[in-house]
């Protein structure tokens, strides 16, 4: 596949493995790079020398690009770049902040930035500041998402048609189907994080994953706008908040309620109940946990048979 984004990031497919916290380490990354795609190291639930082990590891796994992920909200950020730096990181996607902070500083290192955004006025933002691509992530994503509730099927082309860098798509894609429906409204690329969530190489606890796998749909919804917006698995921990809300609880109570921790409770230690169980609408269709691999094969086979199938269409 040839499109802007295999270019910039040299690689096989314009597939990118989102980099979710407390389930994208360096097993995960390394195996969807080691399979033609882009993997991403999730670096805002470690700390430093966490970070500079799983970089050093990924490198010694997969000889093909990787990324890290870089939320701006870390209060560890100054370590995690200077670990970037040192290991010579090729790809940074930033996130949760404004480009403008550090997109200069990893260029004039040889890095390429990645800003994911969730409007318009965002994307242009991320352009003015120099980031060679943005994720442009519609409403349907799992993790912090926009204030907006933009799905993705509008938001890819509102943005492709107001900048000029390439865009990638996420929220809502799993499948070889959704990523070809994607780049058909515009996109050079997809992002895709719940489908891998559900892979052999997510460092997820498995009782996330299983929880992942029983979702229907209506089983997830975008909440806490005051704090960051999330998308989380109704458990007991989210209907608390729906309490909260009911009560006409204050930011600073919202803030109380979360606390601390809460997404590693649930995601990566399993506590399905008291933790915070963070999951794209996607999950409704997934039933099985595969090889992270397998997976990227499986949505690249299914992209091409769908494109052909279209093509038989006569009109």
């Amino acid at each position: 596949m040839d499109t802007p984004i295999t270019k910039l990031f040299k690689v096989k497919y314009p597939l990118i493995q989102a980099g979710m916290i407390w389930c994208s380490g360096w097993r995960l990354a390394s195996a969807v790079s080691n399979a033609g795609g882009l993997g991403i190291i999730g670096s805002g639930s470690m700390y430093p020398d966490v970070l500079d082990e799983h970089v050093k590891k990924c490198k010694a796994n997969t000889k093909n690009p990787f990324a890290v992920n870089l939320p701006m909200l870390y209060p560890n950020i100054e370590e995690h770049i200077e670990t970037i730096i040192k290991n010579k990181v090729p790809i940074v996607f930033t996130s949760a902040g404004n480009p403008k902070t550090y997109t200069e500083r990893l260029k004039s290192n040889g890095i390429v930035v990645v800003h994911v955004i969730s409007s318009v006025k965002f994307a242009l933002k991320a352009e003015e500041a120099g980031v060679d691509a943005i994720v442009a992530e519609g409403f349907e994503a799992g993790g912090h998402n926009g204030h907006d509730e933009t799905t993705t099927l509008c938001l890819i082309p509102m943005v492709k048609k107001a900048v000029n860098i390439p865009v990638i798509a996420a929220g809502g894609i799993g499948d070889g189907k959704s990523m070809l429906a994607c780049m058909a409204l515009g996109a050079d690329g997809v992002q895709i994080g719940s489908r891998f969530v559900a892979s052999e190489e997510s460092s997820a606890h498995i009782n996330f994953k299983n929880a992942v796998l029983n979702c229907k749909e209506g089983d997830t919804k975008l909440t806490l706008k005051e704090l960051t917006p999330v998308r989380l698995i109704k458990n007991d921990f989210y209907h608390k908040i729906e309490n909260a809300y009911k009560n006409n609880a204050s930011t600073q109570e919202l803030q109380e309620l979360l606390g601390r921790g809460r997404a590693k409770k649930g995601m990566f230690i399993g506590d399905l109940e008291n933790g915070e169980l963070e999951i794209g609408q996607v999950s409704g269709m997934l039933d099985k946990i595969m090889p992270a691999g397998e997976i990227v094969k499986e949505i690249i086979n299914e992209f091409f048979d769908t494109q052909h199938n279209i093509n038989q269409i006569k009109i």
